[in-house]
């Protein structure tokens, strides 16, 4: 029983140490302001920094939940039409499960990587790899 107990440590040491923290990931909320037709999304970077993520793909789904035309202009974005805060934290929420949270364990520790035409949402914490639909 004690090799089974030194291969159990063994094995333990040469996990990340990522699988161990115990955090709540908590993204920034949007800073979201209505001036006429346009939705400015004033903490965009920050917001995508945050996520890890390459902007174009959250605007492409944003844009695409929206269905509206959107680009960036300096450190936000801007939307065509009216869209409050609350659509806006839902959507970012929808991304997160979708796109950026592990669902094996749950951590945002993750990146999107691409092979042939599948993209994969691959954990640096725990390694899974789980197939996501393309935006």
């Amino acid at each position: 029983m004690s090799n089974y107990e030194d291969l159990l440590k063994r094995a333990r040491k040469q996990l990340p140490k990522k699988i161990f923290e115990i955090s709540r990931f908590e993204p920034p909320r949007p800073d979201i302001s209505i001036e006429g037709n346009r939705t400015f999304f004033k903490n965009w970077h920050q917001v995508v920094s945050a996520l890890n993520r390459d902007e174009n793909h959250l605007l492409k789904f944003l844009t695409k939940e929206l269905a509206t035309s959107a680009n960036i202009e300096g450190q936000r974005a801007v939307f065509a039409g009216k869209h409050f805060r609350g659509i806006m934290n839902e959507l970012l929420n929808r991304y997160l499960k979708d796109y950026v949270i592990c669902p094996e364990c749950k951590k945002p520790d993750t990146n999107l990587v691409k092979e042939d035409r599948i993209n994969f949402l691959v954990c640096e914490a725990c390694g899974a790899r789980t197939s996501v639909k393309p935006v």
